[in-house]
């Protein structure tokens, strides 16, 4: 186990459990590896804070929790940065932006797509879709 000091105070993991971002996240391309906080309540959203930079840290959540038709299915490449097959799982997430207004969006434009047979996730960039980068959170 190793120890880090975040703004969530120090926490302990165990470098096996990591999620690799392998080319990072857009505007952050030397983060490559993060852990997933224990969510403290009940919800669908949830932090990863990064290993290699202890002041980032992201909210993140499945976009299909409320945006029911979003979907989105990864590529040959985007499979092989995932180390995936075309059968293995993968899972959509988005990033949360929480504002000081309060008027939380979630950027369906780029997607980060997570493999959990692998531990590793990507950022995507959708090209050609109507989907925007700050989308609002029905409510």
């Amino acid at each position: 186990m190793r120890k880090i000091q975040t703004r969530f105070g120090e926490i302990e993991y165990d470098p096996e459990n990591l999620l690799h971002f392998p080319a990072g996240m857009i505007g952050f391309p030397t983060l490559h590896h993060f852990i997933v906080m224990p969510n403290k309540k009940e919800g669908p959203l949830f932090w990863i804070q990064s290993i290699d930079d202890a002041d980032i840290a992201f909210v993140l959540t499945d976009p299909s929790n409320f945006f029911l038709e979003y979907k989105v299915i990864p590529d040959t490449s985007e499979r092989n940065l995932l180390q995936i097959e075309e059968e293995d799982e993968c899972f959509t997430l988005s990033v949360v932006t929480v504002p000081p207004d309060q008027k939380i969006t979630v950027n369906l434009a780029a997607p980060i797509l997570f493999s959990p047979k692998t531990n590793r996730a990507i950022q995507v960039i959708l090209e050609k879709t109507d989907y925007k980068s700050k989308t609002p959170l029905p409510g």
